[in-house]
């Protein structure tokens, strides 16, 4: 699932959470967010998961004031969203959920059942970890709707990145690139504008002096990746925000960027490391399927056993391909006998990669479930093959896709900020 490693990274954070608080935290109203508010006992229990999971990552811990500034306009960022969802009518049902955290729980090798009895032995109670998942959920469908399905990437640009791609070569490169933002708020005032940057050429200055920069992203930056010491990962250059692409890649490994101006403020990159691109393979997978959807007649249980009453007659000798047609709820590849043609990596959803991946050629699989229904699938050849103009075009779209996303989901977050009425009932 496209959130899957968003939710992991979550649970391990929750995993930490101490079984209770100090009895000393009261549970005072720390900050107002529009017509809701964020108790201190709220933000201290972020906090301490926070501190956790920075020990975990044997990272230095900036001052505690530091450290809870940042968790808190972490969770204003998230209360706004939360709030907007539900006027909006943005929902998770109960199905969507314990699907979502049965998918955690495989991805972590434990039924549900284990999974349950592990956050509860951790001190974790199970109720509040499902409302945790279900705003994590709920938080990425309004981003989906507000700003990921507003993106678009037409061929011209398609052509116009794989032309500057082969003139600038190693376009496989990969780039460890750790950011630190200075913000400035929408129609800032050229005091305002002056401020930022004397702050962002101070904060360049310790760093060039020695200052550590995950410690200094996190004590100051005002971007998403703060916490995380500004990390954006590893990324090809065409991953990489427009902004910061030219710049990153006449950096060497260590080095500094100068300060970059954009209308969200001001930045600092550093390249954390570079690795040389490789000859990029790909394993794909003839494969073809039949699909039971469960519904008001068939049942789930219904399903299952229809599909395994087929895969005995096709092992009988039957033809997959009359069965498909015949019985497969999927029209598009129930009308070529099952058929989905040869299949790159992550063309599919995940559950239906995982049990591909681990079926034999020749051999058809167990009945599984994925969101659409009821599966068998049969693996009938596997090839490796280079990189075709097909895939270099399509991966040119998503890197396109993605980069305009982070950017247009960055400027919508600072918009949502700017907009909200937010009142400190503490020191911040």
């Amino acid at each position: 699932m496209p959130h899957t490693r968003r939710f992991l990274g979550l649970l391990l954070a929750l995993l930490l959470l101490p079984v209770a608080q100090a009895a000393t935290v009261l549970d005072r109203i720390a900050v107002i967010v529009n017509d809701d508010v964020i108790t201190e006992q709220e933000l201290e229990q972020r906090l301490e998961v926070i501190k956790k999971q920075l020990r975990g990552q044997r990272a230095t811990l900036p001052p505690t004031r530091v450290l809870r500034k940042q968790v808190l306009e972490r969770e204003i960022i998230k209360q706004i969203q939360l709030q907007l969802a539900k006027r909006t009518g943005i929902m998770v049902d109960d199905n969507a959920l314990n699907a979502t955290i049965e998918n955690i729980a495989r991805q972590n090798g434990l039924d549900l059942a284990q999974f349950r009895d592990v956050l509860e032995r951790d001190g974790f109670d199970f109720a509040s970890f499902r409302e945790d998942i279900r705003n994590e959920m709920i938080i990425a469908r309004l981003q989906q709707r507000e700003v990921n399905n507003r993106v678009t990437v037409t061929e011209q640009e398609i052509d116009n990145f794989l032309r500057t791609q082969a003139a600038q070569g190693h376009a496989d490169d990969e780039y460890l690139i750790s950011h630190i933002l200075i913000s400035v708020p929408e129609a800032a005032s050229p005091e305002q504008i002056r401020q930022a940057r004397e702050k962002a050429e101070k904060v360049l200055a310790e760093l060039k002096a020695g200052a550590d920069f995950a410690q200094m992203a996190i004590s100051v930056s005002d971007s998403q990746q703060a916490l995380d010491g500004g990390s954006l990962g590893w990324r090809k250059s065409g991953q990489l925000p427009t902004l910061f692409a030219s710049e990153a890649m006449r950096l060497h490994p260590g080095e500094l960027g100068d300060i970059i101006r954009s209308p969200s403020g001001f930045h600092i990159i550093k390249l954390m490391d570079k690795r040389v691109g490789k000859r990029h393979l790909v394993t794909q997978t003839l494969a073809r399927h039949i699909l039971i959807r469960p519904n008001e007649l068939t049942s789930e249980a219904d399903a299952i056993n229809q599909l395994k009453q087929l895969k005995a007659r096709i092992e009988q000798g039957e033809s997959f391909e009359k069965l498909a047609r015949a019985h497969s709820d999927d029209p598009g590849s129930a009308s070529q006998g099952g058929s989905l043609g040869w299949v790159s990596p992550g063309t599919m959803v995940a559950r239906f990669q995982e049990v591909m991946d681990a079926t034999p050629v020749g051999q058809i699989s167990e009945p599984f479930k994925t969101q659409f229904g009821w599966h068998i699938l049969q693996v009938q050849d596997r090839r490796t093959e280079d990189n075709s103009e097909d895939f270099a075009r399509n991966q040119a779209r998503r890197f396109l896709r993605q980069r305009k996303i982070d950017e247009s989901l960055e400027t919508w977050l600072r918009q949502l900020r700017d907009e909200a009425y937010v009142e400190y009932k503490i020191d911040v």
